[in-house]
């Protein structure tokens, strides 16, 4: 083993993908639906092998600039990932899941700062806890960089090797409950409060018409339909196709087959006797009117109509507050159906009441000029794309480290975002301005993933690895007891507050604040595990704003839990 440690020594960055590498593994084994995960595999392999090494005189001292640097590329991501949808949480409804947010994550700060404080945890403690309580973990990242920049004050004897530990320490042990409870809090809340969670999913689904899609132009489940039909029927031999749609509104004509080619549908057209016509409408219209035609047929020339799949991105001011309702005299029936709609990235449960929002992305799929008229009447067509647009990537990121050299004056100090919290701002508004324009700052989202994803997880190792050589002396029986029991309350009471203060004084829907429950903690998982409880997507409406918000907050706080409970 003594050769292994120190070849590994001698080659800093194989040991570093080693330590990524094991933690993805370890991240992929789960018991009933429960594990570690990448980031806290990170932590265990990482601070594992140290200790293992430091038992053979071996000391792991990975590179700060690189640590540093993929904090960075995550707070980045972050930014980017939360933008389109943080400026909906600063109106309408998206105010109250806003202030939910800022309650749990504020209450979390309060609790840990306070049972920090009162059983004297060493330092670094407070940042691990917030970070594995509430499994943000990114406060990791800004709790490091609260001693880093000197914000926190070292005792005599105190080293930076040392708190880093306690930070990963503490982390690790409050993870395991901080995912845990938080899915527990969300699925089980209701019935604990004799609440009948299903029957309220029921309501709001009734209240939104989720179940009465069918009859809408243009929500979830309005099927395009196109069938082939011979003309026989003499009341429609000799119109034009514009006299045909000026006549039959619900039907589009989308070919004609003559004389054994397709001859397309210009308006003009005059339709003759043995014409093969593709028709579109909607699944009601195409079974209606029987005779009106003629007699359907397979012809698979006529119907060779190529369809259109887009993203369009809700920019247009006209249609924002709007609900799918409105649009269902819209002149695309029978030629466009929307599939879903997805707000901060997260699927949004769709029916006739469905309000549409700034930055929401409604998924197509149609005819061609369909899509072309929706994308001109929603806002613009956001075809997905491979190709990331590296410079703005680049000057966003340039961006948002002269942000973070912005100091301010307060409290006899000068204080500002630091490098972490501007390049987060920086991608907050590089998203939203290109999510607004489209002609620049593509990031697709699997490459922001890959910022958010390898950034942390890097980061997160490396921490691990440079603090595991200092970890067993630290660790007491005691101690991890105390800084367990933090964790506990930190995980548990600021989701029963959030319960209170929505469900008693905000009067939102049980079955929606679950969800809201889960995005104030800023973790998916538990809005999963409450849709799934109660057989209902309805959670889902509550998690995108406080999801976004959250996941900005407790980010920053593991600085201010350094701070405060030094």
């Amino acid at each position: 083993m003594l050769a292994i440690f120190t070849f590994l020594n001698a080659n800093p960055y194989m040991l570093l993908f080693l330590v990524v590498s094991l933690a993805v593994l370890i991240g992929r084994f789960t018991i009933k639906g429960y594990g570690l995960g990448t980031v806290g595999g990170a932590i265990v392999v990482g601070s594992g092998i140290a200790i293992a090494a430091s038992l053979y005189g071996i000391t792991f001292k990975l590179d700060t600039f690189t640590m540093n640097l993929f904090y960075y590329l995550f707070m980045y991501g972050v930014g980017l990932r939360v933008g389109p949808s943080f400026l909906n949480s600063l109106k309408d409804d998206g105010l109250k899941f806003t202030l939910l947010a800022v309650i749990c994550s504020l209450a979390s700060l309060a609790v840990v700062v306070l049972g920090t404080r009162l059983l004297h945890l060493p330092t670094g403690a407070a940042g691990g806890i917030l970070a594995g309580a509430t499994t943000m973990s990114s406060a990791i990242g800004s709790a490091e960089q609260a001693v880093a920049s000197g914000a926190v004050k070292l005792a005599p004897g105190e080293t930076l090797e040392g708190v880093s530990a306690m930070i990963a320490l503490s982390y690790g042990i409050t993870y395991t409950w901080g995912t845990v409870g938080i899915v527990l809090i969300c699925k089980y809340m209701p019935r604990w409060w004799g609440i009948d969670a299903k029957a309220a999913a029921r309501r709001y689904e009734e209240e939104h018409g989720m179940h009465e899609v069918e009859d809408d132009g243009l929500t979830s489940n309005a099927s395009f339909g196109l069938r082939a039909y011979r003309l026989e029927n003499p009341g429609t031999i000799g119109l034009s196709i514009r006299e045909f749609i000026a006549r039959y509104l619900e039907y589009r004509i989308v070919n004609v087959h003559r004389g054994g080619e397709s001859i397309g549908a210009d308006p003009e057209i005059r339709l003759q006797a043995g014409d093969v016509i593709a028709l579109g409408g909607t699944r009601a219209g195409l079974t209606s009117n029987i005779g009106l035609i003629g007699p359907e047929v397979d012809n698979a020339k006529a119907l060779a109509v190529p369809l259109d799949h887009a993203q369009i991105l809700v920019t247009e001011k006209s249609v924002i507050g709007k609900k799918l309702k409105e649009f269902r005299g819209l002149d695309l029936a029978g030629q466009l159906q929307l599939t879903r709609i997805q707000r901060a990235g997260v699927p949004l449960p769709v029916g006739p009441e469905t309000a549409l929002q700034r930055r929401d992305v409604l998924f197509v799929t149609g005819l061609s000029a369909a899509v072309q008229r929706a994308g001109e009447l929603f806002g613009v067509i956001a075809r997905p794309s491979s190709m990331t647009d590296l410079l703005t990537l680049f000057v966003g990121m340039t961006l948002g480290l002269l942000i973070g050299l912005v100091q301010f004056p307060a409290f006899g100090a000068s204080v500002g975002l630091g490098s972490a919290g501007g390049l987060m701002v920086s991608g907050i508004i590089v998203s939203s301005l290109s999510s607004r324009l489209r002609f620049f700052g593509n990031t697709p989202d699997a490459a922001r993933n890959i910022l958010e994803d390898i950034g942390l997880l890097v980061f997160v190792a490396i921490v691990g690895i440079n603090a595991g050589a200092t970890l067993l002396g630290q660790l007491s029986g005691m101690l991890a007891v105390q800084i367990f029991l933090v964790g506990f309350f930190v995980c548990t009471l600021p989701p029963f507050a959030v319960w209170v203060v929505g469900y008693h004084l905000m009067k939102i829907n049980p079955a929606v604040l679950m969800g809201g429950m889960a995005g104030a903690r800023s973790h998916s998982g538990p809005c999963q595990e409450a849709a799934t409880e109660i057989g209902s997507n309805v959670p889902w409406v509550g998690f995108p704003v406080a999801f976004a918000v959250s996941g900005i907050l407790l980010t920053v706080l593991g600085y201010f839990a350094m701070v405060l409970a030094n």
